[in-house]
């Protein structure tokens, strides 16, 4: 069974998967995300797997923790959650935007979709999963 509160900390854990770039605040990602190799991401591009918090660390070293990453803006839109039944998983599905700058040059994604899982762990929610991927009609 999960709380107002559960709810309120996860959508929080959400806009900060993506938020804490605009003022770099690594501490509150890292705390936010797995830190084992339960951890798992997919990008939309082949390159990017993650697999474990060691390579979630050392692909953020390559991009997005360097001096050449700003980013300036994102907006999450028709943010869907849902809990299991026993209140300690959770997941999302959402539509993002997420822009920065790279050498000051525009980058980013518009009309992402964006997909997760949280685990409460020890009493703290944090993401295990997550798949970012674009809309192909054909």
């Amino acid at each position: 069974m999960h709380t107002e509160l559960d709810h309120s900390e996860v959508e929080h854990c959400i806009h900060d998967a993506i938020g804490w770039a605009l003022t770099k605040d690594t501490d509150r990602l890292f705390s936010i995300m797995a830190q084992d190799d339960d951890l798992f991401i997919f990008h939309p591009d082949s390159r990017s797997t993650i697999m474990g918090f060691p390579a979630f660390k050392n692909l953020g070293e390559r991009s997005w923790l360097r001096d050449e990453f700003k980013a300036t803006d994102y907006a999450i839109r028709d943010l869907r959650i849902n809990f299991s039944r026993l209140g300690d998983t959770a997941w999302y599905s959402c539509h993002l935007d997420d822009h920065a700058l790279w050498n000051g040059q525009p980058c980013g994604w518009d009309d992402c979709r964006w997909t997760g899982t949280l685990e409460k762990r020890d009493g703290k929610w944090v993401i295990v999963q997550m798949h970012f991927s674009f809309a192909r009609d054909e």
